[in-house]
């Protein structure tokens, strides 16, 4: 079939749009009629592969169930490894996004700029635009990159979090020091799924 060999190949998540021309079908509809069928397939056959829609497009990983016996292959790309505050800094901006580095740091309670200069370096983060409040500071949110790095269809997809909570739980008593920040880490397709490209 036409349309699994492209995404077979294809190195990027790519939409039903561009599935359908690369595969040449009627339209998008067709395509995700496709991708659907042959997740069935692959459900129904006990394949190591399913379809799945990562940063606004789809692309082909194998099952977690496989991850053990494909690390020890070797050919799984190096972990992306963040520190706890990258992290947390990382989470503000993927729940509250666009976010100015000043809403940043009131959530987080400390300055965030080299934080921040160093998710953009690792194309986590980007500078989406300004906002509309006095000085017209830059606004951050995340990028593709991010998406396909956890596995996300679209920021959307983030389980809730209760920031009110969150926030009371950082307040220290008047005569605690002020503890460690927390690690907000968000839920994600498990890591064990791999795409092809680097499986094979």
């Amino acid at each position: 079939m036409r349309l699994e060999a492209v995404l077979l190949v294809a190195k990027t998540p790519l939409s039903t749009r561009k599935l359908a021309q690369l595969a040449h079908l009627a339209d998008g509809t067709e395509a995700r009629t496709l991708v659907r069928r042959l997740n069935q397939l692959y459900d129904e056959h006990g394949r190591a592969v399913r379809i799945e829609k990562v940063a606004g497009g789809f692309r082909m990983f194998t099952r977690a169930a496989y991850a053990p016996w494909l690390a020890r292959l070797g050919h799984l790309p190096a972990a992306v490894r963040l520190s706890s505050p990258m992290m947390e800094t990382l989470a503000v901006v993927a729940y509250r996004g666009p976010v100015s580095r000043a809403d940043i740091e009131a959530v987080r309670g400390v300055a965030c700029g080299e934080l921040l200069r160093q998710l953009m370096e690792r194309d986590l983060i980007r500078i989406s635009g300004r906002s509309e409040e006095l000085g017209r500071p830059y606004l951050y949110d995340t990028t593709r990159h991010f998406l396909k790095l956890f596995g996300l269809p679209t920021t959307d997809a983030l389980p809730p979090i209760q920031w009110e909570a969150l926030q009371e739980d950082r307040q220290p008593a008047d005569d605690a020091p002020q503890p460690p920040a927390t690690s907000i880490e968000p839920s994600v397709i498990p890591p064990e799924s791999v795409d092809p490209e680097h499986s094979t």
